[in-house]
C-alpha cells in the first residue's frame, strides 16, 4: 500500500483490453508527476471471455487497493469497423470502470487522439511515440519500459489527466465556432 502525504495526489491510468489491459500509476506532488508503477494485466491464457472480465475486475481492484488512487482515466474505445470487438473492449471498460465506481474513484474519460495530443502535440502520434515522450517526461530508464505498449497507453492516459486537472486559468474568451468568433469580435473583421 502507497502512503500519501495530503499535497499528493494518485492517478490510476486504464488502457481497457480483452486479451491484454495496461495499467499505470502516477503520483503528482506539488505540479510535478512521477512514475509509481505500470503493467499489464495479461488475459491471453484465458479462453472464457467472462473469466476474463472478472480477472479484469479482481487486478483493477488490487490495483485499486494497492495504490489508493485518487482518480482513474481510461481510455474510451475508438470506433472500428469491427463491432464485436469494439463490444468485447467496451466490456473490458466497463468492469474496469465497476472496479473504481465500487472503491469510490471518481472516473475521468479521455479519446485517444486526446491523449496523443496531451501528450506528443500531435493527435496521430504513434504508440512508440507516446512511450518516447512518457520516458522522458517522467524520467523513465530504458530498461524500466514495459514490453507490452498497453502499459504506455494506459500511463499516457494518467498523464493526459494531470496535464489536464493542472491546466492554467485563463482570462481568454471561448467560442464554440469560427462563426461565434466573427459575430462576437465584429470590430476585428475587416470589410
Amino acid at each position: 500500500m502507497i502512503k500519501k502525504s495530503n499535497t499528493e495526489k494518485i492517478i490510476l491510468g486504464i488502457d481497457p483490453g480483452t486479451n491484454v489491459m495496461g495499467y499505470g500509476v502516477i503520483r503528482i506532488i506539488g505540479n510535478k508527476a512521477e512514475l509509481v508503477v505500470m503493467g499489464v494485466i495479461d488475459m491471453r491464457k484465458e479462453s472464457d471471455p467472462y473469466l476474463r472480465l472478472g480477472k479484469i475486475f479482481d487486478r483493477v481492484t488490487g490495483i485499486i487497493d494497492s495504490y489508493l488512487p485518487d482518480e482513474m482515466a481510461i481510455e474510451a474505445p475508438f470506433f472500428g469497423k469491427n463491432v464485436q470487438s469494439m463490444l468485447k473492449l467496451g466490456r473490458a471498460q466497463g468492469v474496469a470502470i465497476a472496479a473504481a465506481i465500487h472503491h469510490s474513484v471518481p472516473i475521468h474519460e479521455y479519446a485517444p487522439l486526446k491523449i496523443k495530443m496531451a501528450i506528443t502535440g500531435q493527435g496521430q502520434a504513434s504508440k512508440e511515440q507516446v512511450a518516447g515522450m512518457l520516458q522522458r517526461l517522467l524520467h523513465i530508464q530504458q530498461d524500466e519500459m514495459p514490453k507490452f505498449m498497453d502499459a504506455t497507453d494506459a500511463l499516457g492516459a494518467a498523464y493526459c489527466h494531470f496535464l489536464q486537472m493542472n491546466r492554467p486559468e485563463t482570462d481568454a474568451k471561448h467560442y464554440s465556432s469560427w462563426k461565434d468568433f466573427a459575430t462576437k469580435n465584429q470590430s476585428r473583421i475587416k470589410k
